[in-house]
């Protein structure tokens, strides 16, 4: 059965009959400047197969070194998610063979992760807390990027494969909840807020750009559906690499209401792999999905255990930055708004651009403006998230700086605004190259003034007999006439100066 065809439940009766079992496999790109065990370089975009060495391409004889800046990384990610940090960890080898795996295997930590038994709070969009307990993050390398050309892009009906190992043997970090249960029919909302929260906060500890649209940030998600009243959980599938927080929480509901299908009807759940489609919200079967014996795990033979000194891990402790949700509070105080908006920004994903669009100069009033609203919309009608946006707070408090001082008008800061967002260049330049800087010279304002209250005798007439809101039709016709770069308080003066 395909995605397209599949029958699906309606949520509601899912709910009444199912619960609901999670399990979240987040895994982080480290921002690292090499590899995890060899030093080639871990630019992205760069040109194919440029960035490789004999180590991550798996030729004889090559020997791994780990990369103590992603040993700090990964200390830095567990002790932020409340884990215990091991004093000894391991790597071992995972093996299976994937042609964008070149060794045949991967080099994870298998048994004893670097960190382990955590967790990490996330507030809901009501005000309500989850907490979502944390099984192991653990270090590993990721696997290069396969590109199927013909068919539909995947790897069954295409003409041949090309294969990119520069992103082979990029440091990771995979973080594993444990069983997410009793989340009911918030269960989607709990798989988005905790990927957006653990995002957060990867990108307060500067150990990754946390970039969802370039695969630096992926999230696998678990679903299984246990009978109400049942003991046991349900078999359980894994809807791989999906790369947006909204994606997060349609690909969960969708695999709740399909899985309520097949068990309503008599089926059984098979524990597989699923794609995730973007395009229509849909999953569809991949492989099916092996067990921990299947990979074969054993100890990695070149490389020694990590035995992290316990002074260096509390060094690493002591230098962490304020954690989102600790100046979020201090924010809120700062700014002096309610929970209720604070609750608002939150979930809009705004904070944190609204406070690096204050640090950059702008005001928070202004800065919240422009983030919950104009800049709000456009990433609904892109269908990106408010953080993927193509425009740096930077550059809108630019913009904004630009209004305050009187060269642009709001409407025309918003053209400014839309042209960054479509790459063509910096606020200022912008304006310069459009002309769109507002006309501060009297005399042309003057003459528009003239033009507009000639063609409108009627209106002319009125505003001199006391009707001063009939100006508005006036200003308008200004605002036209310059495309929009008067300042209309300016106008409106000429206007009834002119009148009087």
């Amino acid at each position: 059965m395909t995605a397209a065809t599949a029958e699906l439940m309606d949520y509601d009766q899912v709910i009444d009959e199912f619960d609901p079992v999670l399990g979240l496999e987040v895994h982080v790109e480290l921002g690292t400047d090499t590899k995890m065990f060899c030093a080639c370089p871990t630019t992205f975009g760069a040109d194919p197969n440029t960035q490789v060495c004999s180590v991550c391409i798996g030729l004889p004889g090559s020997l791994p070194v780990a990369n103590a800046k992603a040993i700090e990384y990964a200390i830095r990610i567990g002790l932020a998610l409340n884990c215990s940090i091991r004093p000894s960890s391991t790597f071992a080898r995972k093996n299976y063979f994937y042609p964008d795996q070149p060794k045949n295997y991967q080099i994870s930590q298998y048994d004893d992760p670097i960190a382990y038994d955590g967790h990490l709070d996330v507030v809901l969009s009501d005000g309500t807390t989850w907490r979502v307990e944390i099984e192991r993050a653990h270090m590993e390398e990721d696997t290069g990027k396969s590109l199927h050309v013909g068919g539909d892009g995947r790897i069954h009906g295409a003409d041949h494969s090309l294969l990119d190992y520069n992103r082979a043997g990029v440091p990771l970090v995979e973080i594993v909840t444990k069983p997410v249960t009793g989340a009911g029919a918030r269960a989607p909302e709990v798989a988005r807020a905790y990927v957006s929260a653990l995002r957060d906060l990867l990108k307060s500890l500067d150990v990754s750009d946390v970039r969802m649209d370039q695969g630096s940030l992926r999230c696998d998600a678990n679903v299984s559906l246990m009978r109400k009243g049942a003991t046991e959980f349900g078999t359980r599938t894994e809807t791989k690499n999906v790369n947006s927080l909204k994606s997060v929480e349609v690909a969960v509901a969708y695999e709740m209401r399909r899985q309520a299908a097949v068990l309503e009807s008599g089926g059984e759940v098979i524990q597989e792999t699923r794609h995730f489609h973007e395009a229509d919200g849909t999953t569809s079967a991949g492989r099916r999905k092996e067990t921990a014996e299947d990979y074969r795990y054993f100890p990695e033979p070149d490389l020694p255990p990590v035995q992290p000194d316990s002074a260096w891990v509390a060094e690493i402790a002591a230098a962490l930055p304020e954690l989102p949700w600790v100046r979020r509070a201090r924010i809120q105080t700062e700014w002096g708004v309610s929970d209720e908006v604070m609750r608002d920004l939150v979930n809009v994903g705004a904070v944190d651009l609204i406070i690096a669009t204050v640090d950059a100069g702008a005001s928070p009033e202004a800065a919240r403006g422009w983030w919950v609203s104009f800049l709000a919309q456009q990433a609904n009608s892109r269908e990106v998230e408010l953080a993927d946006l193509a425009i740096t707070p930077a550059q809108v408090a630019t913009i904004i700086g630009l209004v305050d001082e009187g060269k642009l008008t709001t409407k025309l800061a918003q053209q400014v605004a839309v042209a960054v967002l479509d790459g063509e260049g910096e606020p200022e330049q912008i304006v310069a190259d459009r002309g769109l800087e507002v006309v501060r010279d009297d005399s042309a304002l003057q003459k528009a003034v003239d033009e507009a209250l000639a063609a409108n005798p009627d209106i002319a007439d009125k505003i001199r007999g006391g009707k001063v809101a009939a100006a508005g039709k006036i200003v308008g016709d200004v605002m036209k006439a310059t495309r929009g770069q008067a300042d209309p308080a300016r106008v409106k003066e000429l206007v009834i100066a002119a009148c009087s």
